[in-house]
Parts: structure tokens; sequence; C-alpha cells
């Protein structure tokens, strides 16, 4: 890439965002020949076609795709360093995708809305649904802004905040029979439970504990959001393993039984994502630093 200029990167970088040369064109105020001609000379220069006519789109290839993920971070650099753009929340009409469970949002949702109304009322939230399995993708895709949730290493381009600690408990309705007497390992087994799996596999944490010491559980339902558990809890016998702070901050906690589980399941971290090319950008660090500061009001306050 030594003999490329940044022209002709940032027009790769546009099309690779629009999807579309016409969009492109439109983003760069250029004319769409100009764009078609700077595709050419990208041609010629990295030995690939880059991109190919896809409906009314056009598709990257492999070596576009895996191109563009290596240049983000360097020229989000360069930009930031020629023109800096000071954010000011009261005037943005940013808008921020974040990837995050429907327990987190239906905790952390009401807060944040409540600043943004106070003191960025343009400021837009946009959350997205939660998979661990895609969500390094989706930051180097830039998919999304943000990811919360239970997260993992997922590569030096990808940072990782601790934003709480959090416990595991079982639950069950109030006056269910296991609510009357400490819950003993021989009664959480004997129970139908009720198992929240985003991802819709029919084993979870607490199936991971008893794996490793040769028991099994008897799991008879399976909801993909947390939302919904506190309500099949009060209209069953079920029990469920759940993080702490989904009976916590849910409506209905005053009605639901929360006791530790009889199991070896240590505490998880539940931690904030964001890919490194937005390490120093104005608007994403204000955004990353009220997401810690409220979390830190709802969780640090509970621990």
């Amino acid at each position: 890439m030594k003999d490329i200029d940044l022209h002709l990167v940032s027009i790769f970088d546009a099309v690779m965002t629009e999807g579309s040369v016409t969009k492109a064109a439109d983003r760069l105020a250029m004319t769409q020949s100009a764009v078609s001609n700077a595709i050419a000379r990208m041609r010629v220069v990295w030995g690939d076609p880059l991109f190919v006519r896809s409906g009314r789109g056009i598709k990257a290839s492999a070596r576009a795709q895996a191109l563009w993920r290596e240049i983000q971070e360097p020229l989000a650099a360069i930009r930031m360093a020629a023109l800096p753009a000071p954010f000011d929340a009261a005037t943005s009409a940013r808008a921020f995708r974040v990837a995050v469970t429907d327990y987190m949002s239906g905790a952390l949702w009401p807060r944040l809305r409540q600043h943004i109304e106070a003191y960025a009322p343009q400021v837009r939230l946009l959350a997205v649904p939660y998979t661990s399995q895609e969500t390094g993708s989706q930051l180097r895709d830039n998919d999304i802004d943000i990811c919360i949730g239970g997260l993992q290493h997922m590569g030096d381009d990808v940072r990782l905040q601790r934003l709480f600690s959090e416990s595991w408990v079982c639950a069950m309705r109030a006056d269910h029979p296991l609510a009357k007497m400490p819950l003993s390992e021989e009664d959480f087994l004997g129970a139908d439970h009720l198992l929240v799996s985003l991802s819709g596999d029919p084993a979870g944490i607490a199936d991971a504990a008893l794996e490793r010491i040769g028991k099994r559980r008897r799991v008879a339902m399976t909801l993909n959001n947390f939302a919904g558990a506190p309500s099949l809890l009060l209209a069953s016998s079920l029990i469920s393993v759940l993080p702490a702070g989904v009976v916590r901050t849910h409506a209905l906690r005053e009605q639901i039984y929360a006791c530790d589980v009889p199991l070896d399941i240590p505490r998880f971290d539940c931690q904030m994502a964001w890919h490194s090319r937005n390490d120093r950008e104005s608007a994403h660090r204000w955004m990353r630093s009220l997401i810690i500061q409220t979390c830190g009001r709802i969780w640090d306050a509970a621990a």
C-alpha cells in the first residue's frame, strides 16, 4: 500500500461503508464515474476484483472485507488528527447502536433515557439483539458501536471494560413449595427448570456445573429473553437459575423468591466492548462514560 494515496483509501472506505457506488459518490460529493474509476485503480493496485454487483448494490470480496478491517483504525486516527470534531451532547443527533440483552436494556435503558432527555435530547440509543458469538465481527464490521454482556477476549482490536460483577440465583414464585426451606441439591435436581437461552441451546451454565459432577437436571422449558422469566415463574412451578440482577431490577421482583444456587457456579463479569478505532472518538467516549456511570449507580448500589 506504500504507493496508494489517502484519497483512494478514503473512497474505498466510503464504498465499503455505503455498499453502493451511488451512495458513496453522494457522500464524497463526487461523480459516480469518478468513484468507478477509483475502484478500477484499486483493483489494479490490490490485484483483486474487490466488488461485484449484488442486486441494487455491490458485494465486497473477502479481500476487500479484510482490507477494510485493517485500514479502519489508522484511517480513523488520521481523520481525527486532521479534523478533530468536538462532541456537544446538547446538540448532537448521534445514534449509538448497542448490542445488549433485554435484561441489561430493561435495567439500563430507563436510566440512560432520563439522562439523555435532560442533557442530550437529540441523541438516539438503538438496541441491537445480543449474540456473544457474533459480537466481534459486528464490532469489526461497524454494525454496532458497543456491546454489553458477559464477554470474553475477542482480539487485540476489541477493547473490554468491566462494568460490574454479577452472581447467580435460583428464582421461583414466592409461594413455591421450595421457597419455604433452604434449597438442597436434591430438591434442585428434582424440580422442573426454566432455562433462559438467547441462542436456543437447551443447556446453560447450571448444566455445565452439573456435568462436572456427573449429574443432570430437567429443563422443562426454555425462553429466549429474560424479561418474560418472572411472569412465567409466577404462573408455574418452574424454577430458574438467573443472573441476580434479572430479579433485582424486574418490576415483579416482590413476587419472586430468589436464593443461592446449590451448585458451584462462579460469578461473571459484565463487560462493555468496542472497537479500538473508536478509542479516541469524542462521542463514543461520552457514551461509554455514561454507560459506566449508570451501571455503577444500578449495580454497585446493590452489591
